[in-house]
């Protein structure tokens, strides 16, 4: 009886090793842990309580965008724009803070601007048909030009105190910006993986033609998937001049590439109709560990962003091995 429990045990948790092991953000978390004892055996620091708090409130405003581009990245996209749009957010709100604008309508107007891009970015990818690489990066220097235009490259400050209190607000010692990027990428997954927009993105990423043939309205999805990831881009932004007290004209420089990069690490396919938001959360998390504990072993900037760079191709290379191992075995079921 006793070693019939015992098998009854191992077999259960071979099953839950063997289940754990076939999700597709095993790969990530199994990395993520590695990577974070390799470092505590480095920089014990790294692993304090102080220090891993500044990793997840860090992490706030990368996870905020990345659920957003998420989206578009399913769908076959890509946003170049988030970084200016993060910018363009915080300067809106700060402008509208210093005019004696009240703050709640001063972040609405911020996160309109971000609607305003996401639509104007979905609209000609839907109706002109022109490439969203193409679109979005004339996008991105288009806000960062307004950016420029409206503050002269000067921060806009002091900022109200009623802004700069979002994110000093914490509930049970976690700060806002965790608390509203969690919730989101929450919504996010349960959008996802469970409601009908979900799935017109996973079969808009998977074939368009089809999913068109399928009633899917594919040109409404992608306009939305845009709109979502510019609002969210704004979003961060806001909280990011609520951080630092001033809306920086410099802010959300190299922060698409944060983002990308976090979302494709994360198991999200850069040719689309794969991914999800559990994965990019934690594809976030470890771009937070990586630039905190590269920080923290006093590697210089110019190394770090080579290792971004590296890790990048790495993930996208391993993303193609995915997909060409799934393409075998659908071959070989159809064969």
């Amino acid at each position: 009886m006793v070693n019939q429990l015992e098998e009854k045990k191992k077999s259960g948790l071979k099953s839950k090793f063997r289940w754990f092991i076939q999700r597709q953000e095993s790969s990530i978390i199994l990395a993520t842990v590695i990577y974070m004892a390799v470092v505590t055996c480095v920089n014990p620091v790294f692993i304090s309580s102080g220090n891993l708090f500044n990793v997840l409130k860090t992490m706030g405003y990368t996870l905020i965008t990345v659920v957003g581009m998420s989206f578009i990245l399913i769908t076959g996209g890509l946003d170049l724009s988030v970084g200016s749009v993060l910018a363009l957010g915080g300067v809106i709100t700060g402008m509208a803070c210093k005019a004696g604008i009240p703050v709640v309508f001063a972040i609405l107007l911020g996160m309109l601007t971000g609607v305003l891009i996401g639509f104007i970015n979905g609209s000609i990818i839907v109706k002109a048909g022109i490439p969203p690489l193409i679109v979005t990066l004339g996008m991105q220097y288009v806000a960062r030009g307004l950016v420029s235009v409206l503050t002269q490259g000067v921060p806009i400050y002091p900022l109200p105190e009623g802004l700069m209190k979002i994110d000093q607000l914490k509930i049970l010692h976690i700060p806002m910006v965790v608390i509203v990027a969690l919730a989101i990428a929450a919504i996010g997954h349960i959008a996802l993986a469970h409601a009908p927009f979900g799935r017109a993105i996973y079969a808009l990423g998977g074939n368009e033609e089809a999913a068109r043939i399928s009633g899917i309205n594919t040109r409404r999805t992608k306009l939305m998937v845009y709109v979502i990831t510019s609002t969210l881009a704004a979003l961060a932004g806001i909280f990011m001049s609520a951080r630092l007290g001033s809306a920086e004209a410099a802010a959300g420089t190299g922060y698409e590439l944060t983002v990308i990069c976090g979302a494709i690490i994360g198991g999200i396919s850069t040719f689309g109709g794969m991914g999800s938001i559990i994965g990019a959360t934690i594809g976030a998390f470890f771009m937070e560990v990586l630039t905190n504990s590269l920080t923290l072993m006093r590697i210089s900037v110019y190394w770090q962003n080579l290792v971004v760079g590296v890790i990048l191709v790495l993930a996208v290379l391993l993303d193609q091995y995915k997909r060409n191992i799934i393409l075998k075995n659908s071959t070989k079921v159809k064969d």
